[in-house]
């Protein structure tokens, strides 16, 4: 499960500070979110696995549906984000504009 693969690169206080930290609908900041749950101090590697979890598809980017459930990877009782949350998270992190978040994307997006 996605969660397994997660629970190997984040603890679980880690997951849990960032589902606190947005708990409410449209309260979700990726920044703080990453922050939150140590994502930000990562290595590439790391990253990578994380993207690949989040790519459920695995088509090699991460699309405005997936991202909808991006909590829901960390816990199943997680919320799904709204329109606006998905929409903010998908801009910052779509360099190209295609609608979409490739891998260097979502690096930068981590790293920020």
């Amino acid at each position: 499960s996605f969660d397994m693969a997660l629970s190997s690169i984040l603890t679980e206080a880690e997951i849990a500070a960032g589902l606190q930290s947005c708990q409410a609908a449209d309260t979700f900041d990726y920044k703080t979110f990453f922050v939150k749950v140590g994502l930000n101090s990562k290595s590439k590697d790391q990253l990578a696995k994380v993207f690949e979890i989040f790519d459920q598809d695995r088509s090699g980017f991460i699309e405005e549906e997936e991202l909808k459930l991006f909590l829901k990877n960390f816990s199943a009782s997680a919320r799904t984000l709204t329109d606006a949350e998905t929409k903010a998270f998908l801009a910052a992190g779509d360099s190209d504009g295609d609608g979409k978040i490739g891998v260097d994307g979502k690096t930068a997006l981590m790293k920020r």
